[in-house]
């Protein structure tokens, strides 16, 4: 059966070419361009901004005066054609700013399903974020920036380029990120960003069992806490936890970082305890 139609405030803006699906609510002095696709029970609030290629999945709720798919902020940027695009259930409350990717990144700029973004957050052109992260107020990611499923990013952070942020990680707040930072793991601060251990209280929200948790913290202890380079840490959990998957995972990540990743354990206050 199809559903209601889409509703749109008269004093809102809507491009003849938009594509809206069934049940969209498009509010007061709202402004969708003509490339701009909006999916099924998707919401827009008041004054909300969408140009550009962009495509908002089904379920959004788009808070008011947040503005999507606009140019993206680099000098190097000729107007080429990029996009946005959100998945599905995505919640961004007042302020939100996401903009396109661009010709030289990417091409486009991408959330996941079930995000949350509270007010102000900034997403950079070419971002990656997945799926049921949430950013708290005033979050800025700058460019090419990745956030991975179930990250949870404190207000006032600044991320910078090309960082990226792991799984199940936890980043406190007015943290200023210029590596990245391990799934599993907990940040916090600057001059530098500190290490805090094993993110406990975020991974038994997720339903981490005691097993889990404890061969999480084994794992910490040889790569984090031990007297071993990287290079000796990552060969003794291959050889220690040869099945692991998330032994796999964080190994696969330090592998990959190009900007290193946040580890030093700046006093014994830091480690986290049992």
């Amino acid at each position: 059966m199809p559903g209601p139609d889409p509703v749109v405030h008269p004093t809102a803006t809507v491009h003849p070419q938009a594509q809206l699906e069934s049940g969209v609510f498009v509010g007061p002095y709202c402004l969708v361009g003509g490339q701009v696709a909006l999916g099924r029970n998707a919401r827009l609030e008041s004054h909300v901004v969408l140009e550009g290629l962009t495509e908002i999945g089904p379920d959004c709720r788009i808070g008011s005066h947040s503005v999507i798919g606009t140019d993206p902020q680099d000098v190097g940027d000729a107007g080429e054609e990029t996009r946005v695009t959100l998945g599905a259930g995505n919640i961004l409350r007042e302020f939100v700013t996401i903009h396109r990717g661009t010709a030289r990144g990417s091409g486009a700029t991408r959330l996941g399903d079930r995000n949350y973004l509270m007010a102000f957050v900034h997403v950079g052109h070419d971002c990656r974020i997945g799926n049921e992260t949430i950013l708290t107020q005033g979050a800025t990611l700058g460019g090419h920036v990745a956030v991975e499923d179930f990250a949870n990013i404190g207000g006032l952070c600044g991320v910078h380029q090309f960082c990226r942020i792991g799984r199940y990680a936890f980043v406190g707040g007015a943290t200023i990120l210029t590596q990245d930072v391990a799934p599993f793991s907990r940040v916090a601060g600057s001059r530098p960003a500190r290490f805090l251990g094993l993110n406990l209280v975020g991974l038994r929200r997720q339903g981490f069992d005691k097993d889990r948790l404890a061969a999480l913290k084994a794992l910490f202890n040889i790569l984090f806490y031990s007297d071993l380079n990287t290079g000796q840490a990552v060969e003794r959990i291959k050889a220690e936890f040869p099945s692991s998957e998330d032994a796999q995972e964080l190994l696969a990540f330090v592998g990959s970082a190009k900007r290193g990743f946040i580890k030093k354990v700046s006093d014994p206050w830091d480690r986290e305890s049992d």
